[in-house]
């Protein structure tokens, strides 16, 4: 069986990054090797790691995109589930977040807001999504 480790990101200032997931969203650092090019934070099965862009070369061969925070967000996301959203989002955006879109109820029974962290990566925080089996939170499932 496949199972998902973790999701990594490329990014300009690794401290700088680290530092912000702490006070945006109050994650803790799991892990940093010892070159300082590679962290992990701690966010439960699936570690959220991010690695210097520097080292992306070194690693693979190969350059990276850089993300942009001047430019539209890349096709996806990292998403935090947190019991106020409101909340969450008012500090990552006094921590430095960029708005993308205010918290909204969905159809669904879900809060939600979107934001960018200083590297531009796209950040939705969200309230946890319920199992829902009655039908009524406009999902199409059935008793």
């Amino acid at each position: 069986m496949i199972t998902l480790s973790n999701i990594l990101f490329y990014v300009k200032d690794l401290r700088e990054t680290l530092d912000f997931f702490e006070r945006a969203f109050g994650l803790r650092t799991a892990f940093i090797d010892e070159s300082g090019v590679y962290a992990q934070m701690e966010t439960g099965t699936t570690a959220l790691s991010f690695v210097d862009l520097e080292f992306a070369k070194q690693n693979m061969g190969k350059e990276v995109v850089e993300f942009d925070g001047n430019k539209l967000p890349f096709a996806f996301e990292i998403a935090l589930s947190v019991e106020d959203v409101d909340e969450a989002y008012e500090i990552a955006i006094e921590e430095g977040a960029i708005s993308v879109a205010k918290p909204t109820n969905k159809p669904w029974g879900q809060r939600d807001a979107y934001v960018r962290d200083p590297n531009g990566i796209l950040i939705e925080i969200c309230s946890p999504l319920s199992q829902c089996s009655t039908g009524g939170c406009g999902c199409s499932c059935e008793d």
